[in-house]
């Protein structure tokens, strides 16, 4: 049976991150967010560039899937329900009702999973990657859901040690 991970950025330096991947047995990441960038200098390592470089050297590969990404607009509505809610994007906790419903309708519903599931590598896991800490706060965790209900995929959820 298949196994996907799913892993955030916040919680890790980029030399955790490479360890925690490899503790797993990652050898794909599967990158699902919208802009390829963190904010701030703790989290320079994991821009598109830098990450892809740091995980090639790791043996990882790297794949990214656009296609998964929540809109501009589906981020602002999670945005606009965090502060209503007085949390932010670091500590959001899970993701606004509203969000889940239209991510699901609007993006996952539309997506055709099959090809990313005939991609898995056949020894070792492939990882869905986004920034949050907790999945539940992220939309990896849908993608991730899906995968396990319609795909029989197994899911574990890496976080730092």
């Amino acid at each position: 049976m298949p196994k996907i991970a799913t892993i955030g950025v916040y919680g890790f330096d980029g030399d955790s991150y490479l360890q925690r991947l490899r503790q797993a047995d990652v050898r794909l990441l599967i990158d699902v967010r919208q802009r390829r960038g963190v904010r701030g200098p703790a989290y320079a390592w994991a821009n598109s560039l830098r990450l892809q470089a740091a995980l090639a050297g790791a043996g990882i590969a790297y794949r990214h899937h656009l296609e998964l990404a929540p809109t501009t607009e589906l981020r602002r509505l999670q945005y606009a329900e965090d502060a209503r809610n007085g949390v932010g994007k670091r500590s959001r906790q899970e993701l606004a009702a509203e969000y889940t419903r239209r991510y699901t309708g609007e993006i996952l519903d539309q997506a055709d999973l099959a090809p990313i599931v005939a991609a898995l590598p056949e020894d070792g896991v492939a990882a869905l990657f986004c920034v949050e800490r907790d999945p539940e706060a992220c939309h990896r965790s849908l993608v991730a859901r899906r995968l396990a209900e319609r795909h029989l995929v197994t899911i574990e959820h890496l976080g730092p040690l």
